[in-house]
């Protein structure tokens, strides 16, 4: 492992702070700071960059994992940029991630609501399964559970971490390093960034069509989809139109 970064030290300390906090305070920060649905009441205009800094306030390895990644990845993308154009990249991908997370939202409540209007359930009703969870079984009759679950489960649920972001890192060093042996726990050979970070980008991509996870429960999927997605657009148009890597300094 190699020295880490004056940014991604602060970025750290910042992420370990603001968890700590957040504990402390509980569900106030949460519903200020979480990135919520964009058409839900406790939505505001910060939080696309706010959530960045939040994690799973039930147990450490969520903060720990994304801040590991952050030091193994950025530092040294960091190193080969500079503090500028990091601090740029990182923001960059984590404003992407919240964007294809809030766009698949909002395809999957408006499809469920779309599905509950056409059998026949009043707009008053849908509200109150989107605010309290709340629906007459007979609705199942002509609905799947799944559709109702999913309507109120995308509504309400909030999305945090730093790990969109982080995908574009990952995304960015695959292309800038691509044959760095990475070793993973679970195997006791290395695997080169150029085959591991594609087969990570698969597993979230068959999680987010299938709804089947992969990683566990609760995973933004398209979240670490759409950091990946804008940090390979910037690190492949920064790479191959070699910026000079002074530049934003």
């Amino acid at each position: 492992m190699g020295r880490i970064t004056d940014t991604v030290k602060i970025l750290i300390i910042i992420n370990v702070i603001v968890y700590a906090g957040s504990v402390f305070v509980g569900d106030v920060a949460y519903r200020l700071f979480s990135l919520y649905y964009f058409e839900h009441p406790d939505f505001q205009i910060w939080q696309p960059i706010t959530h960045l800094f939040m994690h799973d306030r039930n147990g450490l390895m969520h903060i720990f994992f994304n801040m590991f990644g952050l030091y193994m990845f950025g530092a040294p993308l960091e190193e080969r940029w500079g503090q500028k154009k990091f601090l740029f990249f990182y923001f960059s991908a984590g404003l992407g991630a919240a964007f294809i997370h809030s766009l698949v939202g909002y395809y999957q409540v408006h499809s469920a609501m779309d599905a509950l209007l056409s059998a026949g359930v009043s707009q008053e009703d849908i509200n109150a399964i989107m605010t309290t969870g709340q629906y007459n079984t007979a609705f199942l009759n002509s609905v799947p559970l799944q559709t109702i679950e999913r309507l109120f489960i995308e509504f309400n649920t909030p999305a945090v971490g730093a790990s969109g972001a982080l995908y574009g890192i990952l995304v960015a060093f695959g292309l800038m390093f691509p044959n760095t042996g990475l070793m993973l726990l679970f195997l006791p050979f290395p695997i080169k960034a150029k085959y591991f970070i594609p087969g990570l980008l698969l597993m979230d991509l068959f999680s987010g069509l299938t709804g089947f996870s992969l990683f566990g429960e609760n995973i933004a999927n398209w979240a670490h989809i759409g950091g990946a997605l804008f940090g390979f657009v910037m690190a492949y148009y920064w790479k191959k139109n070699d910026l000079n890597y002074t530049r934003w300094d």
